[in-house]
């Protein structure tokens, strides 16, 4: 995998989980071959590995993600007890 390829990829996403998921998911659809998504969206891919295909895809925008909420967690309340007589 190329580490150029990365850091640029890093830039876009923003975030080093995201874009481990986004290339392992692409690498997977790239190995599985079968037509459609399993063709590199790129234009001159010779001698370039699945992940680095992944990568450039990316980088020229031929493929998209959603990045989710971001959500505030709030800590659950105690429940209150009756007095036992």
């Amino acid at each position: 995998m190329n580490s150029e390829l990365c850091k640029k990829a890093l830039e876009k996403v923003g975030n080093p989980n995201v874009l481990i998921n986004i290339v392992s998911r692409r690498v997977r659809q790239l190995n599985a071959g079968g037509g459609g998504m399993g063709r590199p969206l790129i234009q001159n891919y010779t001698n370039l590995g699945a992940a680095d295909i992944a990568l450039r895809e990316i980088l020229e925008d031929c493929i998209g993600w959603d990045m989710p909420e971001l959500e505030a967690l709030v800590r659950p309340m105690p429940k209150k007890r009756g007095k036992k007589h």
